[in-house]
């Protein structure tokens, strides 16, 4: 199998506490993988350590084929990542903001501006583009952000609950992005706390206090567990938790 992200017993402990517990898990080349968990599982500590952003206590990691103990900058050349809450500077217009990001990623000025004026067109962006980002509507926001973190083409992008806030058209129309993105080439890792969008994924992941409790395809999960819905399966899985934020 041709794996972008390959986690052996991967572990973070914060003194006497472990905040991920010896996960294992693979990612496939343009997969879709769900990385759920309650607040407090765990699974926000191990996305630092894909990006490149926390060093594991112990355990082995891979991402686009970089050690996450001593290749961390390669890993952050070859990924992009987008948040709920930061993602985009709201003080700079759009254009400035795609000007940014792809220096940031080490583009170059014509790759920029080529890339750029296509961008802002695909998105209907055009008139604009020139407007300050918190000026615009928060489902334009995440649909700009979305694009801007995988201007560079990277392998792999990250995504902490990127539709949050936003109303199911607009989550749906995100989705189209993502979707568009894997038959691009690009691996989406995505977390999110609404269950309707597990259903996209090509498999799921659940944390449960620092640890993977389950992972497949969201069919066969809820046929593991007898469920009409991933809301029942993260349910099942999630209410002997006993872990508050981390």
């Amino acid at each position: 199998m041709d794996n972008v992200i390959v986690c052996k017993e991967l572990t973070k402990r914060f003194g006497d506490f472990t905040a991920v517990d010896k996960i294992s898990f693979d990612v496939e080349r343009g997969e879709i993988f769900g990385f759920l968990g309650a607040n407090g599982a765990g699974k926000t500590t191990a996305m630092r350590m894909l990006c490149g952003l926390s060093y594991p206590t112990e355990g082995e990691a891979s991402v686009a084929g970089y050690n996450v103990y001593k290749e961390q900058e390669r890993i952050k050349k070859n990924i992009g990542y987008m948040s709920q809450k930061f993602s985009l500077y709201e003080n700079l217009s759009v254009w400035e903001n795609i000007e940014f990001f792809g220096g940031v990623y080490g583009m170059k000025r014509n790759e920029i501006k080529e890339r750029g004026e296509q961008l802002v067109a695909t998105l209907g962006l055009v008139h604009e583009a020139k407007k300050m980002v918190g000026a615009l509507p928060l489902g334009w926001k995440q649909k700009l952000a979305f694009s801007v973190a995988i201007f560079h083409q990277p392998k792999i992008v990250f995504l902490d609950e990127p539709t949050g806030g936003v109303d199911p058209i607009t989550r749906r129309q995100f989705w189209d992005m993502i979707y568009e993105a894997t038959a691009a080439g690009i691996t989406v890792f995505v977390t999110t706390h609404y269950m309707d969008e597990a259903e996209y994924c090509n498999r799921i992941s659940v944390m449960v206090d620092g640890k993977i409790e389950a992972l497949d395809a969201p069919a066969k999960l809820k046929e593991k567990y007898d469920a009409d819905s991933m809301d029942d399966v993260f349910y099942q899985l999630a209410r002997g938790a006993k872990r508050g934020d981390n």
